[in-house]
This record gives structure tokens, C-alpha cells and sequence, in this order.
């Protein structure tokens, strides 16, 4: 009879899991940073990092495996992670040190997101950072060497990418090459995004603390007008047990004395 997976196997799965993967996230992008910082490196350093970056990719990959195995519902699981299934699929269909970039940046994030409960502006900060830094690595690793090209340095490779993230686009850098132009359009589309939901994100706090401004002056509105209804109902009260005064017209009901009579 075949064990059937529970939801609990799956959060103790991933709970034992983030810390590890996180980490072998780390691992990759140094892998994959420093032959291209260095392509003069030596041969068993260059070998060390294709190889660590083959091992990432395994690891993220039986990730992927042991919770679509744990998952309840596993189509289910496959069309609500399509980003998932894509990254683990993309380095096999052409073992490119481009594409095992992409699958790792959408691994790592993807993970990251179910794996612990962080902010809205952490996350795109964090974004923002890593496509900045991994869209020039690879820019440079795609441009470097090739004739006409004018992104020849890190330092060249991250000013293209900052301004063209910013959608300033000064035009004293552009790739030439095919691959190099695609990724320019990715990166440009990512920071169009990322600045979108950067201002979202401000405007939806505006948005809340005015509306938090907002409920707290209703609320003490409402209670303004429950404690003059209590003052009111207090003093309508205070007035039937007040004792009649003495001599007063309104409350004493006193005929006036007759006259006397004369004989």
C-alpha cells in the first residue's frame, strides 16, 4: 500500500531545507561569479565552480523532486510553481552557464518566497540587487572579447546594468552580440517591474497609514458621541431624583390663599 504524503511532511521538509539550500544558493553565485570576474584563474579553480554550479543545480532539483513527491495534489503542485518546473528543466535542455544562471536566480527566489515569511521591500530589494550584480556577470561573460564591444570591464558591465535597470539609458554602453541584446531587454523589463512594485508597494503604505489615521479619528469620534450620550442619560437621571425646592412654582402646585372677607 502506498504511503500517502501529508501536508506535515512537507512544511518539515522544507523547514529542514531552507537553511541548506539558502546556503548552496550562496555557493553558486560565487561558482558562477568568480570565473567570469577572473577567466585567467587557474584550470582547477575554473573546474571547481563549473562543477559547483552543476551541484547547486542537483540540489535545487531534488528539492523540486521530493516536495512535488510529498505534494498532496501533484498536478496541482506543477501549475501552481511553473517558475520551478522551468528553472530545473532550462540547464537540461542546453547546458549553457546562462541558463543554469537563470534557473538558479528563479530556484533560489522561488524558494526563498515559500521558505520564510519576508517583507515586500526586502524581497525587491533583494532583487534589485541580484539582477543588477547577476545581469552584469552576465552581460560581461557574453560581451568580453568580442569585436566592437564596449563592455569590457566589471566596472563597465555594472554601469550598463544600472542605468539600464533605471531605464536611463545613456547609450555610452549597449551589447552587441545577440545574446548580450536579450538579456539587456530581460534586465530592462525586470527594472521596469521592480520599480513598479517598489512604488506600489510606497503608495499601498501611504495608502494604509492614512486609512489607520482615518479609523482611529472615527474611533474617537464614536466614542466622543457614546460618552456625551452617557453624560446626557447621567444628568436626565440626576434631575428625577433631585428633591423639590421649596417655594418654587414649577414644582409645587400651591393654589394662591383666598382673600378675607369684611362684615
Amino acid at each position: 500500500m502506498a504511503r500517502m504524503p501529508d501536508t506535515n511532511s512537507t512544511d518539515r521538509w522544507k523547514r529542514r531545507t531552507q537553511g541548506p539550500l539558502l546556503a548552496l544558493a550562496v555557493l553558486f553565485a560565487v561558482a558562477y561569479a568568480l570565473p567570469v570576474v577572473m577567466p585567467d584563474a587557474p584550470e582547477e579553480v575554473l573546474s571547481a565552480c563549473h562543477v559547483a554550479n552543476w551541484v547547486v543545480w542537483a540540489a535545487f532539483a531534488i528539492d523540486y523532486a521530493v516536495r512535488l513527491w510529498l505534494s498532496e495534489d501533484r498536478l496541482r503542485f506543477v501549475r501552481s510553481h511553473p517558475l520551478a518546473l522551468l528553472a530545473v528543466l532550462l540547464p537540461l535542455l542546453r547546458p549553457l552557464r546562462l541558463l543554469k544562471l537563470v534557473s538558479m536566480l528563479l530556484l533560489a527566489g522561488q524558494r526563498a518566497r515559500m521558505a520564510s515569511q519576508v517583507r515586500v521591500t526586502t524581497y525587491v530589494t533583494g532583487s534589485c540587487l541580484g539582477l543588477l550584480v547577476f545581469g552584469a556577470l552576465a552581460v560581461l561573460e557574453v560581451e568580453r572579447g568580442k569585436p566592437g564591444a564596449s563592455i569590457q570591464t566589471l566596472g563597465d558591465a555594472l554601469w550598463w546594468a544600472f542605468t539600464t535597470m533605471t531605464t536611463v539609458g545613456y547609450g555610452d554602453m549597449a551589447p552587441t552580440t545577440g545574446l548580450g541584446r536579450l538579456l539587456a531587454i530581460g534586465l530592462m523589463l525586470s527594472g521596469i517591474a521592480l520599480l513598479g512594485v517598489v512604488t506600489a508597494n510606497i503608495a499601498a503604505w501611504f495608502i494604509s497609514r492614512f486609512e489607520r489615521d482615518d479609523a482611529e479619528e472615527r474611533r474617537q469620534t464614536a466614542a466622543i458621541e457614546v460618552l456625551t450620550e452617557e453624560v446626557r442619560a447621567l444628568r436626565a437621571q440626576v434631575a428625577a431624583l433631585r428633591p423639590p425646592q421649596e417655594g418654587g412654582p414649577s414644582e409645587l402646585n400651591v393654589l394662591p390663599a383666598p382673600a378675607p372677607e369684611h362684615g
